[in-house]
C-alpha cells in the first residue's frame, strides 16, 4: 500500500530552505516520488499551516523510512527545521 509524507511549512528563512533542498539532493528517494511542492497554497477550508505544502509517495513504509532514516537526508533535515515551521506526516494511500 502506498504511503504519503506530507508536509506543511510556514518558511522563515528561505536561504536556509534553499540549503536544505541542495542538501537534500543528496539523499534519493529511492522508490518514492515528489508529487507535490507547492510554495503558494491556497486555503479553502479551516486553519492552514503555512504557504508550502510537499507530498512525497512512496511504495510502502519501509521505502519511506529508507530514505527518511538513510544518512544523507539526516544530515539535510536539520537545515529544513531551521528553515521552516514544519508539520509532517505519514498516511496511508487508499490501495
Amino acid at each position: 500500500m502506498s504511503v504519503y509524507f506530507v508536509v506543511q511549512e510556514e518558511v522563515h528563512d528561505q536561504e536556509g530552505l534553499n540549503e536544505y533542498m541542495e542538501a537534500a539532493k543528496n539523499s534519493t528517494l529511492g522508490d518514492g516520488r515528489a508529487l507535490v511542492v507547492d510554495n503558494n497554497v491556497v486555503p479553502i477550508e479551516g486553519e492552514w499551516h503555512g504557504s508550502r505544502l510537499v507530498i512525497l509517495e512512496f511504495e510502502d513504509e519501509e521505502g519511506f523510512r529508507k530514505w527518511y532514516e538513510s544518512p544523507e537526508y539526516q544530515k539535510a533535515l536539520p537545515l529544513r527545521l531551521a528553515a521552516t515551521d514544519s508539520r509532517g506526516a505519514l498516511v496511508k494511500g487508499i490501495k
